[in-house]
C-alpha cells in the first residue's frame, strides 16, 4: 500500500510540474519579448543620440570615433598603441570627431596629451574628446579576490553601458581588452567595432597551469594541492573561455600584436577571416638615434629593465637573479653592476607591489645595487638606455614586449623570457646573426647574464647591431600602414 501510495504521489507532482510547463513558458517568453522590445527601444534612443552627435556647428555630418582605454593616462604600451592609432586615424580621417573613454578622473585632458608626449614622444594633429568614466572602480582586480576574470569581466560591461550612454560613437575600437563591451556597441550601440588585442583575457596556457596543478600570479598555492578545487577552477576557466570566444566573435575587426596573441584568438574567438597581426608601435627611431658604442665601465655595468609594475612582469625573477648574479662574482671586478627598474604604477596596488620590490632587495642585500624609477619622463628614459649594457625581460608568455624592442634599438643586449612574442617575434635570429638572448630560470637569468658580462665588447657590439637591424618592423611608420589597412573595414 505505500509502494502504490508513493507511486500516486509521484505521478501527481509529475501531472503538478507538467501542468505548469505550457504557462511557464508563455510567461518566460513574454519576459524575453519584453526584453527584446527594451532594448530596442533604448537602441533607437541612441541612434537618436548618435545622430545629435555626429551633427557639426555648421550642419555637416562628422563620423565619431572612439576608443575604450579606461587608462589612457599609464605609461606601457597599450598606451602607446592607443596614441599611435588616434594619430593615425588623425591623418587619414581628419575630418572625424575623435573621444576616449577614460577613468583617469582625477586629471584634465590636456595633462592627458601632456603625458602622451612626455612619456612616449607622441603629439597628436587633431583634438581629442575625453569621455570621464566614474566607475572604473568597478574592473580593477583588486574588487574581486575570487573569480577575478568573471567579475572583471562583468565589470567592463557596466563600465562600457556608462561610455555608452555619454557619447554613442559611429566606429568603437576596444584598445586594452575588455571584449564584453563589444556586443553592446554593436548590438545596443549599433556601431562597427573593432578590437586590438594585447592579451586574451584567457588562454590555452592559464587552462594548462590549473589542469597541471602548477602554482601562478594567477593560480594559487592552495587551489593547486587540492584537486577538486582544481577541477572546479578548471570547469569554471573553461566556461569563462567558451562566453569570452562569443562576446569577442562579435568583433568586425581584430587586430592581435603577435604571433603568440594570434594562436590563441584563433582558437578562442574563431574569427579568423577579420584577424591580422598589426605589430604594436616601437619608437625604434628615436632610439636608434643613440650612438653605438661599447659602454664605459668606469662606474660598472648598467643593466635596466622596462615594464609597468603589475605581477604578470614578474619584477622578483629580476632582483634575485641579478642578486645570484653579483653572489657568483663572475661579472667584471668592482665596481659591481647596477639594475634600475623602471615602469609605471596605474594605482595604488602597482604602488604596493614596488614596496614589497624594495623590500625584496634589503632581504637579498642587494638594495644598494637596485633603483626603481616610475612614471619617468621619456628624456630620462632614453638616457637610461643609453647607457645600459644589458635589457632584461622576465614576464612569462608576454603577448608581444615593446619593452624589449625598445631595449634592443637602444643597443642594450636584451636577455628576455623563452616564451610569447618575445620568443617567436622579436629575439630572433636575423638573417642568420644572434639579436639576443632566453631565458626561464632564476639560474638561468643568472648565467646568462654573467655569460654577456663576460663577452669582449667587440662580441657584445656585434650583436647590438645584428639587434638593432632587425628592429625596423617594429616602427612607427609600419604599424600605422599595418593598423590603417586592418581598420578600413570598419570606414566603408
Amino acid at each position: 500500500m505505500a509502494a502504490a501510495g508513493g507511486v500516486w504521489c509521484l505521478g501527481q507532482l509529475l501531472r503538478f510540474f507538467y501542468s505548469l510547463f505550457f504557462p511557464g513558458l508563455i510567461v518566460c517568453g513574454t519576459l524575453c519579448a519584453c526584453f527584446v522590445i527594451v532594448l530596442w527601444g533604448i537602441r533607437l534612443l541612441l541612434q537618436k543620440k548618435k545622430k545629435s552627435m555626429s551633427t557639426s556647428k555648421n550642419g555637416k555630418t562628422q563620423m565619431v570615433i572612439a576608443f575604450f582605454h579606461p587608462y589612457c593616462n599609464a605609461g606601457g604600451g597599450g598606451e602607446r598603441v592607443l596614441w599611435c592609432a588616434l594619430r593615425a586615424l588623425q591623418k587619414k580621417y581628419p575630418e572625424a570627431v575623435y573621444v576616449v573613454y577614460t577613468g583617469d578622473v582625477n586629471i584634465s585632458g590636456q595633462q592627458i596629451l601632456e603625458g602622451a608626449f612626455r612619456r612616449f614622444n607622441i603629439r597628436l594633429i587633431c583634438p581629442v574628446q575625453f569621455v570621464f568614466l566614474r566607475k572604473r572602480y568597478l574592473v580593477e582586480d583588486s574588487l574581486y579576490p575570487h573569480f577575478t576574470l568573471l567579475g572583471q569581466s562583468l565589470g567592463s560591461i557596466f563600465l562600457g553601458w556608462e561610455a555608452l550612454m555619454q557619447c554613442v560613437p559611429d566606429v568603437y575600437i576596444d584598445s586594452m581588452g575588455y571584449a564584453f563591451t563589444l556586443p553592446l556597441f554593436k548590438y545596443i550601440g549599433g556601431c562597427r567595432v573593432g578590437s586590438y588585442v594585447h592579451y586574451p583575457t584567457i588562454s590555452t596556457d592559464m587552462l594548462s597551469v590549473v589542469k597541471n596543478q602548477n602554482v601562478g600570479f594567477n593560480n594559487a598555492a592552495f587551489i593547486t594541492r587540492n584537486p577538486f578545487l582544481s577541477k572546479v577552477k578548471l570547469i569554471y576557466y573553461y566556461l569563462f573561455a567558451f562566453i569570452y570566444g562569443l562576446v569577442g566573435s562579435c568583433s568586425d575587426v581584430v587586430m592581435v600584436n603577435s604571433s603568440w596573441t594570434l594562436n590563441h584568438i584563433l582558437s578562442l574567438w574563431k574569427v579568423g577571416n577579420c584577424t591580422n597581426i598589426v605589430y604594436p608601435p616601437c619608437d625604434v627611431q628615436t632610439f636608434l638615434d643613440i650612438p653605438l658604442h661599447e659602454k664605459k665601465k668606469t662606474s660598472g655595468h648598467l643593466l635596466v629593465s622596462i615594464g609597468q609594475f603589475r605581477p604578470e612582469k614578474n619584477h622578483p625573477l629580476q632582483i634575485r637573479a641579478f642578486a645570484k648574479l653579483l653572489r657568483k662574482k663572475v661579472a667584471e671586478s668592482p665596481p659591481s653592476p647596477k639594475l634600475v627598474l623602471i615602469g609605471g604604477c596605474r594605482n595604488k596596488d602597482d604602488e604596493l607591489r614596488v614596496n614589497q620590490l624594495r623590500r625584496l632587495t634589503e632581504d637579498l642585500g642587494v638594495q644598494e645595487d637596485v633603483e626603481f624609477k616610475i612614471n619617468i619622463p621619456f628624456d630620462e628614459l632614453k638616457k637610461y638606455l643609453s647607457e645600459a649594457t644589458i635589457g632584461l625581460h622576465t614576464m612569462w608568455n608576454e603577448h608581444f614586449g615593446i619593452g624589449v624592442v625598445e631595449c634592443m634599438a637602444a643597443g642594450t643586449v636584451i636577455l628576455a623570457h623563452n616564451s610569447g612574442g618575445p620568443k617567436l617575434d622579436i629575439v630572433v635570429p636575423h638573417e642568420g646573426d644572434v639579436t639576443g638572448f632566453l631565458a626561464e630560470s632564476e639560474e638561468g637569468y643568472a648565467e646568462t647574464m654573467a655569460y654577456i658580462l663576460s663577452m669582449s665588447a667587440e662580441k657584445r657590439l656585434q650583436i647590438r647591431k645584428n639587434a638593432r637591424a632587425s628592429v625596423s618592423r617594429f616602427s612607427d611608420q609600419e604599424f600605422e600602414v599595418a593598423f590603417l589597412l586592418s581598420v578600413e573595414k570598419l570606414f566603408k
